[in-house]
């Protein structure tokens, strides 16, 4: 078996390589929906950089995915992206210390000959091989990803947990109220304080109760977000905006199209409430647009960018010191996708928190048992990586795509 969930550090030779690159797509479990999909057919791709490189007498693999709700992009990887890699001298892969691969310069190939803009499912599958590549040096160098990317971003040393909440409370065909209650209950029995759920796909005055239970069992609004997927126009995201602004959430979640930013900023001129988006933009230049156009307030706002749906954590990085730039913090940074990589991101990077969904988008979705959770606040392992070779549901499909 090429896999193995205990890593040393590797011994380098005079040149690393990586002697292959494979994907398999995935279906995700659960049949919820939000207010503009359901996810049933919804697909992820599972990438592996084999490296040669051995710890304990097996290749070290770096995995990555694409994140969560969209679809799996290997036709893109194997028709565009991996033909680029093939033609490159493996140098050319390699970080300047030769401890480990350049995540980088693996985007930049990966992208030669694509024109700017555009910015759609090509954004996720170089996020994926990106994502891959920072597994693998963290393995490496045997340690827990976060502590890979302090190093290389430099970033401050922050404890070893971060806030999260559980993201959930989607529509179900049926008994989709009492089901939210159960669902919510649940991730309180696991330790969760605060959650997420949807809204827009029914009418308001459906809604209303569905939030108004949320609140009861969280206890108060700032620890429930509601999310809208970009369902509304402008005149319903201000009726549902006025409608929720005496619970005083937590936020208000993507109202209308993400690329929408005159609706953006016009909402947040009238709601007293924090706005959260950006879960949709996937490039530096379309956050920046956010930035200079949306109304996003200083220190209020909430920005929900994703490395796995926009080429990798490089680009996040660009996308963090832009936000910076204009005046903005870390600390509002919510990154989408409640899995293992983004725990890894968000702590790593000193971001505010990050999500999780601990009861749905199996097996990609939540944390491993081993992380914990205290308090709110989320660890992860110690396990090399990301550790994802600790997902239970997961781990087979990763042992399937090397073997």
């Amino acid at each position: 078996m090429l896999l193995a969930i205990k890593y040393t550090a590797a011994l380098p030779r005079a040149i690393m390589r990586i002697v292959d690159i494979r994907e398999v797509t995935i279906n995700l479990k659960g049949g919820v929906s939000n207010a503009i999909v359901n996810f049933h057919k919804h697909t992820v791709s599972l990438v592996a950089l084999i490296s040669d490189q051995f710890s304990e007498g097996k290749p070290v693999v770096g995995f990555g995915f694409n994140s969560i709700g969209r679809f799996a992009q290997g036709e893109i990887l194997r028709e565009r992206i991996l033909p680029r890699l093939a033609e490159v001298a493996p140098e050319k892969l390699v970080n300047r210390s030769g401890s480990g691969f350049n995540a980088e310069a693996l985007a930049q190939i990966a992208m030669q000959n694509e024109k700017p803009g555009g910015h759609g499912d090509r954004a996720g599958a170089v996020a994926a091989l990106e994502l891959a590549a920072w597994d693998l040096n963290a393995k490496l160098l045997g340690e827990p990803a976060y502590k890979t990317l302090r190093r290389h971003f430099d970033v401050a040393e922050s404890g070893v947990s971060i806030p999260v909440y559980a993201a959930g409370g989607y529509y179900y065909p049926k008994d989709s109220t009492k089901r939210l209650n159960d669902e919510l209950l649940r991730y309180q029995e696991l330790g969760y304080h605060s959650f997420k759920i949807k809204v827009g796909g029914y009418e308001l005055r459906e809604d209303i109760p569905r939030i108004e239970a949320a609140v009861a069992i969280a206890g108060c609004g700032d620890k429930i977000a509601v999310d809208a997927n970009g369902r509304f126009d402008l005149q319903e995201a201000l009726t549902m905006a006025a409608a929720i602004e005496p619970y005083k959430l937590r936020w208000f979640e993507e109202p209308g199209d993400p690329l929408d930013f005159d609706l953006n900023r016009i909402l947040i001129e009238s709601y007293s409430g924090s706005v959260a988006t950006g879960e949709n933009l996937f490039s530096l230049m379309d956050s920046k647009n956010l930035m200079r156009f949306g109304g996003m307030r200083l220190g209020k706002d909430i920005f929900q960018m994703d490395p796995g749906l926009g080429y990798g954590i490089t680009e996040y990085h660009r996308i963090l010191k832009a936000l910076e730039e204009f005046g903005y913090q870390r600390k509002q940074c919510y990154p989408h996708g409640g899995h293992l990589i983004n725990l890894h991101l968000a702590l790593g990077l000193g971001l505010g928190g990050c999500e999780a969904y601990p009861g749905v988008f199996q097996p990609i979705g939540g944390y491993s048992a081993q992380c914990s959770l205290v308090d709110g606040k989320i660890a992860p392992s110690d396990a090399p990586g990301f550790g994802l070779e600790q997902k239970q549901e997961l781990y087979p499909l990763m042992c399937e795509l090397v073997n």
